[in-house]
């Protein structure tokens, strides 16, 4: 597995707080709401690099998911 980069980031905190609130709507993790937003915005703009894996799907894996890898 490809090891994860890490980023601080400083966000106003009710921009923090509304983009929480919508992370928790779709089953993801704030950072992992933040990594959709951010590729969607990449893809969107035509930036999205190649060699990019995919993107966990919103929610629990499934329990034989780590048996796909």
């Amino acid at each position: 597995m490809v090891e994860r980069k890490k980023v601080l980031l400083r966000l106003d905190p009710a921009v923090h707080d509304a983009l929480a609130r919508w992370a928790a709507d779709e089953l993801r993790s704030t950072n992992a709401q933040i990594e959709f937003l951010l590729r969607r915005a990449l893809t969107e703009a035509g930036r999205m690099p190649r060699e990019v894996g995919r993107i966990r799907g919103p929610g629990r894996p499934r329990a034989d998911a780590y048996d796909e890898e």
